[in-house]
């Protein structure tokens, strides 16, 4: 039994390593043919193996197709799809059965590598996503880093579009889209347009700059501005959204009408002017992409030859109906400075023919810009470039001496040297420096020669003539370019150039509008195709903007309601004041909103908490009155403190003399700078204290003291709530008077109309209170609490 045991242990091991070894022999045994996948014969065309691979795509995609196989089958379609759409890898796949370099499958190639004799196929680790391994190796040449894109990518934006893709490992949608990228690439590429790939799993810092947050994604920058595509992924649609992505205002489109208005703009924009001729009746994505990378130095046209209305253009100068030509014209609008003709225009040769006719013979020097372009510091011995600068006007005057000047520029056949011009009105700063007689003032013009030598500004230069444009003044400045030649010391003076005015600085506004307008269609064609994530920081301003705006409308809304309901409540401000009794309250309000005045009488009640133990920094405004003026007084010193009643450290109160004479004797009494004030006052009759205010500070004992003060108004202008009040007050001012004691009616009226004016001035004592500048008086302490119980 043992020995049977021993026996069957070295045969089980051999079974399970048979087995396993042939499941390994079996795995690597099935073969992936993709023309049996796809369904065609070997010898099927580009076009058929294109139409079927649209079929079965469609059929098989995972978002329609809910069968369980249906994943499997449609990589296996895309990958199939891939290896014959390339004619490379679909010849290496007939020759040796491999479909690409790194992952054998029939034939002799179904075997993956050898380590050390062990099989090791390497299909069982490679999956079918967009691993790196797997992927295309052409896109390495075009991944992005984000030092690369802020560096690279967004100042060539400014000279070309670029068309950026986002994709990422184990991306199964990027693996649809890849055939259409790689075709558009191709194409693109050679048209002119940058080309870009960026890996969120390595360059996730750059795709949160883009805004790109799904894959696959593709979009494109232009001008540093960064739009996303939101169609279907096809040739047609990316086509049309790189030009989608130019300004619309590139190329104007040239008929026998306006052709002349056309050429004759080259003055005032200081530009050549490009004219293409062709059959097809859109202009072409290459002439657009050509007039993005040139549109500081040229301006471009367009005449469709399949138009009646260019027909005498096309006789003028003679087009060649068969092929594409470009003309360049430059000062002269009769006759092209530079012709180009050629079937299937290259990129190469049309930037080459750009870039020779880049400026006009003598161009205006508007910018510093041009100027260093026109005018290049010196480098080295062997490539010095001298200028030849006219300074002129733009009057009529000047006309035939500028004529003259581009008459001998055209002659010119040095390569060292070039010719422009420059307007003295525009460019004062730069001519003084050159103009002999620049305290003239008409200056005639001037021809100077001049190199510069660094880029902070210095410069030789040297005054050649003053130029009209005869012929004795083109042999000086002949004369004077050939002893250049031999000898460049003849540059005696130097100067520090200033830079130069934009003199198309004007034009800011209307590229400001035109920004603004094509800022305003992206926002509109992001909102149309619900692109929410990219616009969710715009989306937030404008809600938070219009919210505050709704709010402030709001609040604003209910504030004013509430006012005009509590306009009665405010009328009856004296009326809360005069039925005010002790015990009432002993703070003011705090809110001024509150419409009306908390007034509580000072008594042997109140006077502790009042006065006498008042918090620091706290003050008791307190008003005289006696009970004939009470309503009248409380009424009106109601309307004059209302403003102050937002402050927390007043407190107002009031003071009835015919209770508490005594109180108030004793109070001016202590203070005995307050008490000489009205000594003179006084004289042989008693002291009047209605209309007195006292702002009392009962933590530092001292107090400020407001006297009355009759404005004299009108006694018309009386109310008949004061003709009903009781009179029995007495008034400053009636005590000074020689009326017997005995009072008519109109007597009475008087005396109540200036008790209501004695406050007229508590406003402004107030505000000179609160500022700190009223005298104080102190006093040692406080009238004891016997002088204000009431002796009634």
């Amino acid at each position: 039994m043992m020995a049977g045991s021993k026996m069957s242990a070295p045969l089980a091991l051999v079974l399970v390593l048979s087995v396993l070894l042939t499941g390994v022999a079996h795995a690597a045994g099935p073969e992936m043919d993709p023309y049996k996948i796809l369904g065609v014969t070997r010898s099927a065309s580009q076009a058929e193996i294109k139409k079927v691979y649209k079929r079965l795509a469609k059929e098989w995609h995972p978002d329609k197709n809910k069968s369980p196989g249906a994943e499997d089958m449609f990589i296996k379609i895309t990958k199939s799809y891939e290896i014959l759409s390339s004619e490379d890898k679909r010849a290496n796949y007939d020759r040796y059965g491999q479909t690409d370099d790194t992952q054998p499958y029939g034939g002799n190639g179904r075997y993956g590598q050898r380590q050390e004799g062990f099989y090791f196929d390497e299909s069982f680790f490679n999956f079918p996503f967009n691993s790196k391994n797997q992927r295309d190796f052409a896109d390495s040449k075009y991944t992005l880093h984000f030092n690369q894109y802020v560096n690279e990518v967004v100042p060539d934006s400014y000279k070309r579009p670029y068309l950026i893709k986002i994709t990422s490992d184990w991306c199964f949608s990027c693996i649809h889209i890849e055939p259409v990228w790689k075709e558009v690439v191709q194409e693109m590429e050679t048209l002119g347009v940058g080309i870009g790939v960026v890996d969120v799993g390595y360059e996730r810092r750059l795709a949160n700059h883009l805004g790109a947050h799904r894959t696959p994604s593709i979009l494109g920058v232009i001008n540093g501005k960064v739009t996303f595509f939101h169609y279907a992924v096809a040739k047609e649609h990316l086509r049309q959204f790189v030009e989608d992505l130019l300004p619309q205002r590139l190329v104007e489109w040239v008929t026998d009408k306006n052709y002349l208005q056309f050429l004759s703009s080259w003055h005032e924009l200081n530009k050549p002017h490009v004219l293409l001729f062709d059959q097809v009746p859109v202009v072409p994505l290459l002439y657009k992409l050509t007039a993005f990378a040139y549109k500081d130095y040229l301006q471009f046209g367009y005449v469709d030859q399949g138009l009646s209305e260019t027909a005498d253009l096309q006789k003028q100068f003679n087009i060649n109906t068969y092929a594409p030509t470009m003309l360049v014209f430059k000062e002269s609008i009769e006759k092209p400075a530079d012709i180009i003709q050629a079937k299937g225009m290259k990129k190469q040769i049309i930037d080459e023919f750009m870039s020779n006719n880049r400026f006009l013979l003598v161009p205006r020097l508007v910018n510093q810009k041009l100027f260093d372009e026109l005018c290049p510091v010196k480098q080295f011995h062997r490539r010095r470039k001298y200028c030849v600068l006219l300074i002129t006007g733009d009057e009529e005057t000047f006309s035939f001496g500028n004529q003259a000047f581009l008459s001998f520029a055209s002659t010119n056949s040095k390569e060292v040297v070039r010719f422009s011009y420059v307007y003295q009105r525009l460019q004062q700063p730069l001519c003084d420096i050159f103009m002999q007689n620049k305290d003239t003032a008409e200056s005639p013009a001037q021809v100077v020669i001049l190199e510069r030598r660094n880029a902070a500004g210095k410069a030789l230069f040297k005054p050649v003539t003053a130029w009209n444009g005869s012929d004795d003044d083109k042999q000086r400045l002949l004369e004077e370019l050939e002893r250049l030649q031999k000898d460049p010391s003849i540059l005696v003076h130097d100067a520090m150039l200033p830079e130069l005015n934009n003199e198309f600085a004007s034009m800011f506004v209307i590229r400001w509008i035109y920004a603004s307008y094509d800022y305003l269609s992206e926002v509109i064609d992001d909102i149309l195709h619900n692109n929410w994530r990219e616009m969710m920081p715009l989306l937030s301003l404008i809600f938070s903007a219009l919210f505050i705006l709704f709010g402030t409308v709001v609040v604003q809304a209910f504030s004013d309601s509430s006012e005009d309901k509590q306009t009665k409540p405010k009328a009856k401000d004296g009326t809360k004041s005069e039925n005010g009794s002790p015990g009432n309250g002993s703070a003011s309000s705090r809110p001024p909103k509150k419409n009306f005045v908390e007034v509580t009488e000072l008594t042997d009640i109140t006077y502790m908490s009042n006065l006498v133990k008042l918090r620091p920094g706290h003050m008791n405004i307190v008003l005289v009155l006696t009970d004939a003026s009470k309503n009248i007084l409380l009424s009106k010193y109601a309307k004059e403190v209302y403003s102050f009643t937002g402050s927390l450290t007043l407190h107002f109160s009031f003071l009835n003399i015919d209770k508490h004479g005594e109180w108030m004797d004793t109070l001016l009494e202590y203070a005995q700078d307050a008490m000489q004030i009205d000594e003179d006052d006084a004289g042989n009759h008693k002291m009047d204290y209605t209309g007195y205010v006292l702002a009392l500070n009962g933590h530092k004992k001292y107090l400020c003291l407001f006297k009355p003060v009759y404005t004299g108004e009108d006694i018309d202008s009386k109310s008949s709530e004061d003709e009903g009040a009781a009179s029995g007050g007495r008034s400053r001012s009636s005590s000074r008077d020689d009326n017997p004691p005995r009072r008519s009616k109109r007597s009475r009226s008087l005396s109540t109309l200036q008790i209501h004016h004695k406050l007229d001035r508590l406003g402004l004592w107030m505000e000179r209170l609160m500022e700190g500048t009223l005298p104080r008086y102190y006093i040692p302490t406080w009238p004891g609490l016997d002088k204000i119980t009431s002796s009634k």
